[in-house]
């Protein structure tokens, strides 16, 4: 088989197909080594073959190249998603017992805070800091100006940005 794995008269899901034969195991294997459990890599392997299903792939002279970077992010997705979650379930382990939440109700709560997540991670990185500082850490905006090397007058920008992406969001979730 050439170095490419696909030509451009090839369908896409034939080239995954084939990607997947040649590349699958030793996809597994890099990211066992990088998790510490086989389980764990199989279901990332998967998740990076089910991303590249959906897009367009390119001709690859590097397809181990190409699979590690789609798999870093499928990593990097799965530690957030993790600690996300790890957060969320400290923080509920410290509530009062009356005010436990059922299984459904606190994975929708998690699924929400993974979407909020998304959300604000499509703001860049300044108008972010500037309303989590704004927001989890009460910060004025001369504060938020002084901490992230910018005016006043971009943060005001950046908070106002950053609540209208919050009003859409939760016009969208029906919040």
């Amino acid at each position: 088989m050439s170095d490419a794995i696909r030509d451009a008269a090839e369908p896409p899901h034939r080239a995954v197909g084939l990607l997947y034969q040649n590349h699958h195991t030793w996809l597994v294997g890099w990211l066992r080594r990088r998790m510490d459990c086989s389980h764990s890599a199989a279901d990332l392997a998967q998740d990076t073959f089910v991303r590249l299903i959906g897009g367009s792939l390119p001709e690859l002279r590097e397809p181990r190249h190409y699979l590690v970077t789609v798999a870093k992010r499928v990593l990097i997705d799965h530690f957030r998603r993790r600690t996300l979650e790890r957060t969320y379930l400290d923080a509920l382990a410290r509530q009062p017992e009356a005010e436990e939440v059922s299984p459904e109700v606190r994975l929708q709560i998690v699924e929400t805070l993974l979407a909020l997540d998304a959300m604000l991670l499509g703001l860049g990185h300044k108008p972010r800091q500037a309303f989590l500082m704004s927001q989890l850490l009460g910060m004025n905006y001369a504060e938020i100006a002084e901490r992230l090397g910018v005016s006043v007058s971009s943060v005001t920008k950046y908070i106002a940005r950053a609540t209208e992406q919050c009003l859409l969001f939760a016009l969208d979730a029906d919040l």
